[in-house]
């Protein structure tokens, strides 16, 4: 039964893989309106159905009208998927109404929460999550004029709880904040639970901590907060710790709301202060650089070499944030992330490298402008983050698992230690669709580390230290063939989801598992 869970779960995370970050959270919230509106015809959720459609439909309207009119305007990529998260997770947050009064309200806090992406930014990433915005800006207009109404929180009922859980956790799992999150509800209950507490015991009311916990955690917005605003990679610091951190302000703020004279420092409130502490964290300026040379290290991967003009500070296995500017940008926008190729003692020199297209898919217009940026042209960096580090202590033994391109970051990793003369007794075993496709052969050589190639065709003169897996198809069993030791070591994969799906089983062993999973560009 066991098994039959983990595999259905494998491949539920393999299907995720394929998924963009943007669209799985614009389908999960689609999703939770529907579920909503079934619910409202239960009365099971407080809107009525007809209150939830036409409030939707007005915020749908403002926000994707405020977005293609300033992205116009600023000539920047309109992607209406963000404009219609935006204005689902409004839905959930404000309440739904048919008066003229409410529904002028709701486009207020629209409007709000769409200029915001604009004018709290800085260096092109907005500030602050852009519903937290419109739903305070809201609140605060209340005060005078009750009747453009407030911040709701509607989404926090019973009903709700298990599609925010389900739809939460795919989510918050393609997003990898997963763990971030569910700390941030431990803690936004437990100070949930200690106010209440308090309260009851300055009443005289003796109360179970048990009858506190249950309301509080189904019939609260903690659940749709953490998932669906806290969870933005955009208004988040690069590195987990730090993501931790602002998880835990937020909990306590959430968790025990502060009066600020008409109002309370409420989930939106609390989710902007935190906000200002993940900014605080990771503000920057964009680093210039200036492209050098262009290589083909195999027949479909590209390799970029740039000069850097400016302080950069990384850590081997981090990747960066490469804005390419051009005009009539698809979908996907300007900028794409890449794994750093070179070790930080190569810099001022940086590297890159990345699949090129295939035949049989279309280019997005990042790759075509990036094909033509040419050598002494000017990018920037906007911003390196990353978690997927070795430990810090050089005699951990380390089991490395790339695929394809995804061998990048170990390639940085290896060189680092070769130049620092740290030992590491260190496995990789590098997957390719062909021999012709190992790339940084040289590189992963002078590392002197143990390589096991799986690839169709056997690799030529293959260094002492290095094997081709025979026949031996790289899945869990293959795996524990050749890493036999994999219980002692401390397991990195970067490749496709779906591979560390598949390895999944075997992974299980290894003293730790880390992974840098990607579904291309």
């Amino acid at each position: 039964m066991l098994g039959t869970l983990t595999s259905a779960w494998n491949r539920v995370f393999a299907v995720l893989g394929r998924v963009s970050m943007y669209r799985l959270a614009y389908l999960a919230l689609a999703a939770l309106a529907v579920i909503a509106l079934l619910l409202s015809f239960f009365g099971l959720v407080g809107p009525a159905p007809l209150e939830l459609v036409v409030t939707l439909a007005v915020l749908s309207a403002v926000c994707v009208g405020v977005d293609a009119a300033m992205q116009r305007v600023l000539g920047l990529p309109w992607r209406i998927e963000s404009s219609l998260i935006t204005a689902h997770i409004l839905l959930f947050v404000l309440r739904p109404t048919l008066e003229l009064g409410g529904l002028a309200g709701v486009a207020i806090a629209a409007l709000a929460a769409s200029l915001s992406k604009y004018v709290l930014a800085w260096r092109g990433r907005h500030i602050f999550n852009p519903a937290a915005v419109g739903a305070t800006v809201l609140t605060l207009l209340s005060v005078p004029w009750p009747a453009l109404g407030s911040s709701s929180w509607w989404v926090g009922t019973p009903a709700m709880a298990a599609p925010v859980i389900v739809l939460g956790i795919l989510v918050l799992v393609r997003t990898e904040k997963l763990r971030v999150v569910t700390g941030f509800v431990v803690i936004a209950v437990a100070v949930a639970v200690l106010r209440t507490a308090a309260q009851y015991q300055a009443a005289g009311v003796e109360v179970e901590v048990l009858d506190i916990v249950s309301p509080l955690l189904w019939s609260s917005p903690f659940l749709f907060l953490g998932a669906f605003m806290l969870s933005e990679p955009l208004t988040l610091p690069p590195r987990r710790w730090q993501q931790f951190a602002v998880a835990a302000v937020v909990g306590v703020l959430a968790g025990w709301p502060i009066p600020v004279g008409d109002i309370t420092l409420g989930q939106e409130r609390a989710l902007l202060i935190g906000n200002l502490v993940a900014f605080a964290f990771a503000v920057r300026t964009a680093v210039r650089l200036t492209l050098v040379s262009r290589a083909a290290p195999t027949p479909t991967v590209r390799e970029l070499t740039f000069r850097v003009h400016d302080r950069l500070s990384f850590v081997p296995g981090q990747y960066l944030e490469l804005e390419v500017p051009h005009r009539h940008p698809d979908a996907r926008g300007t900028r794409r992330e890449f794994s750093i190729a070179s070790a930080p003692g190569d810099l001022p020199q940086l590297k890159v490298a990345f699949k090129d297209g295939s035949s049989s898919k279309p280019l997005s217009s990042y790759k075509k402008a990036l094909a033509e940026v040419g050598e002494g042209d000017g990018l920037a960096i906007t911003g390196v983050w990353g978690d997927f580090l070795l430990p810090k202590r050089d005699s951990a033994p380390i089991l490395m698992v790339a695929a394809g391109i995804g061998v990048t970051p170990f390639v940085s990793q290896l060189r680092h230690t070769r130049l620092t003369g740290q030992e590491r007794d260190v496995v990789l075993v590098y997957v390719v669709s062909g021999a012709a496709e190992l790339a940084y052969r040289d590189e992963i050589e002078a590392s002197g580390v143990h390589v096991v190639v799986f690839s169709r065709d056997s690799p030529a003169d293959l260094p002492p230290h290095w094997q081709w897996a025979r026949g031996v198809r790289l899945d869990a069993d293959g795996l524990l063939r050749v890493v036999p030791d994999i219980g002692a070591r401390h397991a990195y994969i970067s490749g496709p989801a779906a591979l560390i799906a598949d390895l999944a089983p075997a992974l299980e062993r290894a003293r730790s598992i880390t992974t840098d999973a990607f579904s291309g560009y």
